[in-house]
């Protein structure tokens, strides 16, 4: 082979291998780091260093914040002013005379990209911020932004963001393939897809106030992320019902959550997040009515969409229990059921809740066997998911009723376990219900675990749908065994969310 081939070889060489690496895909976790990994790294916010640090992580995104000096330098900075220059008022040499407090200099826009750049697998999400200057300036910053990233190659890495939908549309017009997401919370997703934004990045509480929202926008190949999501019970919130991305100033914590979900690989098939004030939604609960004992002498008497006993305020249904004379009985309380609406046959059912305190309460999260009408109990099948009576502090009670096993007989399957906090601190108590087996967990711990026998229907009859009961019982045979405290009153279990996956 003589030189001239061999030189040639070697070319073809390195171009494929810069392909290979080009063509490479980004990271597929849903976590941005906003303004970089910062918070728990010390780095500086937008900060090289904290750009390194999300790469490091592995997050999938990187997020940072573009402004122009008064010279047209674009540099990286959150605020408008630095170390107390007004950014846009002052020249890049002034500005840089102050370093970060990790001794890097104010890094431009230029110097970011190309840090950035040196990987494959983190996105550089690229906040053009609107300029306090006017619209003017901000569209100049938006034109000088996408000509930075045209003239370094970045397109691969960049997605732009921003809270000003004009300079989204300059940026659209200037990169027909630009990857846009609008930031300000006030546009719908048809709008965004008319305008071909591409994407919406908004609040998570924007996103909360309607639980439609992501499911809408998908629905219009719309890309979602949700800013800035910090807690972990938000999060959850948001990777169960597969939104694209989170931006999070805790990308370590949101990469182990989201890493769990993946593995998991179940689908929300139901949920009532409580966002909304008044009685519980109508068309995910109903209501059994009256005072007839229930079948355990309980003393209340359950009400019929009064917002006495079940209301929905603040993020939270309150189950109400009251001493309040009501027909036959001293005290009122509701027991909401989604009978008729909502009923499942395997699957893991989580109810976020925090407990009432007092002897006398007997507060339950249960389920039901859809043909108990026909098949009666116990042979329709029971699933107490969490039960507890108020004389029995800090604890929990799960268990399983069948024509085999209850309590009648005293054979039910069952444990009782601590719980530490219940009444000042939300828990949640769940099931994992599959052919094989149901396994009861208290924050995510699996404490009792029932297997399927695989004999008759007497031992086993979780193979037909159920549908799940809230309620708070007064009295009765086993919350009132010791006594009424009636100082207790009126008393509530609160839930957070419920939430059924598949």
């Amino acid at each position: 082979m003589n030189k001239q081939v061999s030189s040639f070889l070697v070319f073809i060489w390195a171009i494929s291998c810069f392909q290979a690496a080009y063509a490479q895909s980004f990271h597929q976790n849903k976590i941005v780091a906003h303004r970089g990994a910062w918070k728990n790294t010390g780095a500086p916010q937008n900060s090289i260093a904290s750009l390194q640090n999300a790469v490091k992580l592995g997050c999938t995104g990187s997020e940072f914040d573009v402004r122009m000096t008064k010279d047209e330098v674009l540099v990286i900075n959150h605020d408008p002013h630095y170390e107390g220059m007004d950014i846009e008022k002052t020249d890049y040499a002034d500005l840089i005379k102050k370093p970060l407090k990790n001794g890097e200099q104010l890094p431009t826009f230029e110097e970011y990209l190309k840090e950035g750049m040196k990987q494959t697998k983190t996105r550089l999400v690229t906040e053009i911020k609107p300029s306090p200057a006017g619209k003017e300036r901000a569209l100049l910053l938006a034109e000088k932004v996408v000509q930075t990233v045209s003239k370094m190659k970045a397109q691969k890495w960049v997605v732009y963001i921003s809270f000003d939908y004009d300079i989204l549309k300059k940026v659209r017009e200037l990169d027909k393939n630009a990857k846009l997401q609008y930031l300000n919370g006030n546009s719908s997703a048809e709008q965004l897809q008319t305008d071909n934004i591409g994407g919406l990045d908004y609040h998570f509480s924007v996103l909360q106030k309607d639980e439609q929202w992501i499911a809408n926008a998908k629905k219009l190949d719309l890309v979602t992320n949700a800013w800035t999501v910090n807690d972990t019970l938000i999060m959850d919130y948001f990777f169960v019902r597969n939104i694209d991305f989170i931006t999070t100033d805790e990308p370590e914590k949101a990469l182990i959550r989201d890493a769990r979900f993946a593995k998991e690989k179940r689908k929300l098939v139901w949920s009532d997040e409580f966002n909304y004030v008044g009685l519980p939604d109508s068309n995910k609960w109903g209501y059994e009515v009256g005072g007839k004992g229930w079948g355990n002498n309980e003393l209340e008497y359950y009400t019929n969409a009064d917002t006495s006993n079940a209301l929905v305020k603040n993020g939270v249904l309150s189950i109400t229990a009251r001493k309040n004379k009501f027909e036959n009985r001293d005290y009122t309380s509701a027991r909401l059921l989604t009978k008729g609406k909502a009923e499942w046959t395997y699957g893991r059912i989580e109810v976020r809740a925090k407990l009432p305190k007092g002897r006398g309460t007997w507060p339950a999260i249960w389920m039901l066997g859809s043909n108990i009408g026909t098949a009666g109990w116990p042979k329709s099948g029971e699933i107490d998911i969490m039960e507890h009576v108020g004389y029995d502090p800090d604890t929990l009670v799960g268990t399983i009723h069948t024509q085999s096993y209850n309590h009648v007989k005293g054979t039910q399957k069952s444990k009782k376990i601590f719980i530490k906090n219940p009444y000042t601190e939300f828990h949640v108590y769940a099931v994992d219900w599959t052919p094989e087996k149901m396994d009861f967990l208290l924050d995510g711990n699996v404490y009792l675990s029932i297997p399927n026998e695989h004999k008759t229907v007497n031992e086993w009859p979780f193979d037909k749908p159920e549908y799940l009961l809230l309620n708070l019982a007064v009295g009765g045979n086993w919350g009132g065994a010791k006594g009424i405290d009636e100082s207790v009153f009126p008393a509530a279990m609160q839930v957070d969310y419920v939430r059924v996956f598949q």
